[in-house]
């Protein structure tokens, strides 16, 4: 099973195998002649949007590229960038963070930037409103009317009444919900007490001997805070029944997840990802990646005054204005505006 990273991480200069599409991850829309304003200044790419992540890599040199994870992403807007390419222009801005503060700047021509921007838009809110499909869930708001509030495709295979959750010193009752997607408690007494774990997110379904007898043990991922949850179903044989209805569905879907973020997409685009995606193999190769080389290529990305890859900050220049030398105003910004109180 692998992990799920690609949207909750950022990466910079992966290689191919990372590069690709994983099960469940699929292209939205490919924008040529995209330029990354603040890492690789001049140097034309292409950004690849899929449900999970930006990719732009260069042309020239695939090698040299970018993974942005949805997950990392603060926000999406626009902002007037200066740029080799293109001089001053409206570019796609992207404020980021991992264990690090970043910042991504993204340029095309006039006509690209809008369509970029709103697609871009689009797919991350699609991201942020699809979390139960990826994450694990405590407490939130499963039940309308004694039921489970489904997700967009998702079918509910079997319900369970009489379950027990034995995360706590005594057992609590409710009703298992198994579905396509993931396997829902809620308590029969307290329908805001419950959990709802996706597939993807699950590492192990297992029966282990517990102080309660007999229970199934659903193990999580670290990136979901590495539970250990255990259920008790009476008798042993439905117990042992339910749990390989479970590891059958979980296994299932793997071979093609449902990961969320629904967007329509036309015959064309859908023919140019497909067209796209038979002909990266063979322009980026991963024997064409040097391990061995310690790469800084993240420096030019941090959001602390870094101007390009590995330059420091321009040298100060006297302003009028306040009669004192300063840090040169970026494209776009005036000293009335850095002053400004919103």
């Amino acid at each position: 099973m692998l992990v799920l990273w690609e949207d909750r991480d950022i990466r910079f200069d992966v290689s191919l195998s990372q590069m690709k599409m994983r099960k469940g991850e699929n292209f939205i829309q490919v924008f040529e002649m995209v330029e990354d304003v603040k890492g690789n200044s001049g140097e034309r790419g292409k950004l690849l949007v899929t449900n999970l992540r930006l990719i732009w890599h260069s042309i020239n040199l695939p090698r040299v590229n970018l993974s942005i994870g949805y997950s990392c992403m603060l926000s999406v807007t626009s902002r007037k960038m200066s740029s080799k390419l293109r001089g001053t222009s409206e570019a796609l801005f992207i404020p980021a963070k991992s264990s690090t503060r970043y910042e991504f700047v993204f340029s095309a021509d006039s006509t690209t930037t809008p369509l970029m921007l709103t697609t871009v838009i689009a797919v991350y809110r699609a991201y942020e409103t699809s979390k139960l499909y990826r994450d694990l869930k405590l407490r939130g708001a499963l039940i309308e009317n004694k039921q489970l509030q489904l997700l967009p495709q998702e079918q509910v295979y079997n319900t369970i009444n009489g379950a027990w959750n034995l995360s706590g010193e005594q057992g609590n009752i409710g009703t298992f919900f198994i579905t396509n997607i993931r396997v829902v408690w809620v308590a029969n007494m307290n329908e805001a007490f419950n959990v709802s774990i996706p597939y993807i997110q699950m590492i192990s379904v297992k029966i282990r001997d517990s102080k309660f007898g007999y229970a199934m043990v659903i193990e999580t991922t670290i990136q979901s805070g590495n539970y250990v949850l255990g259920f008790r179903i009476d008798p042993l044989e439905k117990l042992q029944e339910s749990a390989k209805e479970i590891q059958s569905l979980h296994k299932i879907f793997f071979s093609n997840p449902i990961l969320g973020v629904n967007i329509e997409r036309t015959k064309e685009v859908v023919e140019e990802q497909e067209t796209y995606a038979s002909v990266m193999s063979p322009a980026v190769s991963d024997s064409e990646i040097d391990s061995t080389i310690q790469s800084d290529a993240c420096v030019s990305y941090y959001a602390d005054g870094e101007t390009g890859r590995g330059q420091p900050c321009e040298n100060p220049v006297f302003s009028k204005e306040l009669g004192l030398a300063i840090e040169p105003l970026k494209a776009g910004y005036t000293l009335q505006s850095l002053w400004k109180v919103l």
